[in-house]
């Protein structure tokens, strides 16, 4: 039980950013357009978010600056999106392949070097104890100690479940995806929903992404390692809800973390163990996908 509890508070750790993708893709789900850019945007956040911190000086300007800069490139593919009406799929892989090649082409002109920037001078990332939490027996020594990123989180998961099931902009986001004549027959511009959920998921994606390199204190080209793709997959086997995206970002959490405890206290090689998390989020997906086909069978 003891080797398991760092590797819990860890996971907790790696599955912010996963699980903030996650929340921003839901919204644009939900409108009825299918996010594939949340890698793009998690990696402009990630560059962003520690390129301003770097050079305000200010973690807060530079995070808040980060997510600007992610929010103007999911308006620009909302608006190429809905707005010149290109393919949503095209355009999205355009989009994270244009983040890719531009954090490297700027880090390059900005330090002269196309590979890991190491910034030692920025601030380190404010690490909250909240006494309540540390009174739960076990869970306390998971929930505590982290980031107010990871914090910050879950509040954001609480504030996304309000706002899609207990307002009437959620309710109509929501129609935009499943009943849109309808929601035009209104008066409504269902894209207007769209393109707000687009900005949805370029804020959280931005704050995800920030998290990623302030929480390491350097930028490595692609630090987000597929975390964007996986996001997507969270939000199908979280059942498109706020409390599963809750539950399927700890279990990729886990899984990943795990895998970096792998690397060194198992004898398998090194390939094998940093292919678990992706592995496994196959193996999800396969399973989710003939749960989805066995239920569709039954119902019918």
């Amino acid at each position: 039980m003891q080797f398991l509890l760092p590797i819990l508070h860890s996971s907790v750790t790696i599955m912010t950013p996963l699980l903030l993708a996650a929340m921003g893709g839901l919204f644009t789900e939900l409108s009825g357009m299918l996010n594939i850019a949340l890698e793009g945007l998690l990696l402009m956040g990630a560059f962003c978010g520690i390129i301003f911190t770097y050079f305000t000086g200010s973690m807060v300007l530079g995070v808040l600056l980060g997510i600007l800069c992610t929010m103007l490139l999911s308006a620009i593919l909302a608006a190429v999106t809905l707005n010149l009406r290109s393919n949503v799929f095209i355009t999205g892989l355009a989009t994270n392949l244009f983040a890719s090649g531009l954090t490297v082409v700027l880090s390059f002109k900005l330090f002269g070097n196309k590979g890991v920037v190491v910034f030692d001078s920025i601030p380190s990332l404010p690490v909250l104890r909240i006494p309540a939490l540390a009174q739960i027996p076990v869970f306390g020594d998971i929930f505590i100690g982290h980031s107010a990123f990871i914090y910050l989180s879950w509040l954001l998961l609480a504030v996304c479940y309000v706002v899609l099931y207990k307002t009437p902009f959620g309710f109509r986001l929501r129609a935009a995806g499943l009943h849109q004549k309808a929601l035009s027959s209104l008066g409504m511009d269902p894209n207007r929903y769209r393109f707000i959920a687009f900005l949805i998921s370029g804020f959280t994606c931005g704050l995800g992404g920030a998290l990623l390199t302030l929480n390491l204190g350097a930028f490595v080209p692609n630090i987000t390692a597929g975390k964007g793709w996986i996001a997507l997959v969270v939000i199908f086997l979280g059942n498109k809800k706020p409390l599963g995206l809750l539950i399927a970002a700890v279990v990729f959490g886990f899984a990943d973390a795990f895998s970096n405890y792998a690397q060194g206290a198992l004898n398998v090689p090194a390939d094998f163990i940093l292919a678990i998390p992706y592995v496994f989020t196959l193996l999800a997906m396969l399973g989710f996908s003939i749960y989805s086909k066995s239920k569709d069978s039954f119902e019918s």
